[in-house]
């Protein structure tokens, strides 16, 4: 659906509403842009943007699929950004990525919006209150829109900082726990989150440093600190990345120390009681010359020797460690 269309006149927005059908000859005046934002468009709406402001057909195609990975392209005189959005779900410790793809012209900015991790309505108001930024045009669009992306990214690492934290208090508890599959997890997504977030700096640095079409001088300094941002959050993700591979390998080592813990105590055991099944096996012999078989003392001494023994041996396993 198209959520907004309208026309800015040297940062101002027109109050009437506006068509998409003729919106790139209202805003062909200099100092004038066209700002139009659609979330999930049929095949139909969109096609009227693109013939409406001659979008390219394999952006428009990448815009319609929504499965694209954060990039910048140049298409002639015209701008195609695609940003990934994400928001974290805490009860289900996962990452929910949404896309914003952004063609911007000298006269235009098309947002196409898919999935709802990140909304846009309150850039469109910040920036509506602040037209000495908008006279600048199109690229300050793009800037906030971005600007708003990586600031979400914010939320989503505290909120996977917070459940590794859970994760090492497990690895490291006296209980007897097992988190390998929520690290597994845990980790997938921030290895998908971290694809995501990497991917955008190449992009920004382009808008920061490049010649760019739309991006002037003026503007290319706003994006230096959505640069530093989306830097820091890729470091962060990458010291989670790491961490998490160790917290599985620490839990893989942790797993197998209690295991051979187990096993030295079985072993303990088994040699406790193999003595007294010994003697007891020896004693249940169908023979009847074996010593002590007729004394009324037979019974009592060999029961007082398998006690000594078995007792003897828990001690030493006991002091060992073993038990």
């Amino acid at each position: 659906m198209i959520v907004d269309c309208a026309l800015y006149e040297n940062g101002e927005r027109r109050p009437e509403p506006l068509p998409v059908e003729g919106a790139r000859a209202a805003a062909a005046a200099p100092g004038s842009f066209v700002w139009i934002g659609l979330l999930e468009p049929t095949s139909e709406e969109f096609e009227a943007v693109r013939e409406e402001f001659g979008l390219h057909e394999l952006a428009v195609e990448d815009a319609m699929k929504a499965e694209q990975r954060p990039k910048l392209e140049v298409y002639d005189d015209t701008l195609f950004v695609v940003l990934k959005t994400a928001r974290y779900l805490d009860r289900e410790e996962e990452v929910d990525f949404g896309e914003i793809l952004v063609f911007l012209g000298a006269h235009f900015v098309v947002v196409v919006r898919h999935g709802e991790a990140t909304e846009l309505a309150s850039v469109r108001r910040n920036l509506e209150q602040q037209p000495e930024l908008l006279r600048h045009g199109p690229a300050v669009v793009l800037h906030g829109i971005m600007d708003r992306v990586v600031d979400a990214y914010g939320p989503v690492v505290n909120g996977l900082g917070k459940d590794i934290d859970e994760v090492e208090r497990d690895v490291f508890s006296p209980e007897w726990t097992n988190p390998a599959e929520r690290i597994y997890l845990l980790k997938r997504e921030v290895l998908e989150f971290h694809v995501a977030a990497r991917s955008l700096i190449e992009p920004l640095g382009r808008l920061m440093r490049g010649s760019l079409p739309v991006i002037d001088e003026d503007t290319r300094r706003y994006f230096r600190d959505v640069h530093d941002h989306a830097v820091r959050a890729t470091s962060q993700l990458e010291q989670f990345r790491d961490f998490l591979t160790s917290a599985l390998e620490a839990n893989l080592a942790q797993i197998t120390v209690r295991q051979n813990e187990d096993m030295r105590k079985i072993s303990a055991w088994v040699a406790v009681a193999v003595v007294p099944t010994l003697i007891t096996g020896v004693f249940g012999m169908n023979f009847s010359r074996i010593p002590g078989l007729s004394s009324a003392w037979g019974f009592p001494v060999v029961a007082g020797i398998m006690a000594c023994v078995a007792f003897t041996l828990y001690r030493l396993f006991r002091r060992s460690g073993w038990l």
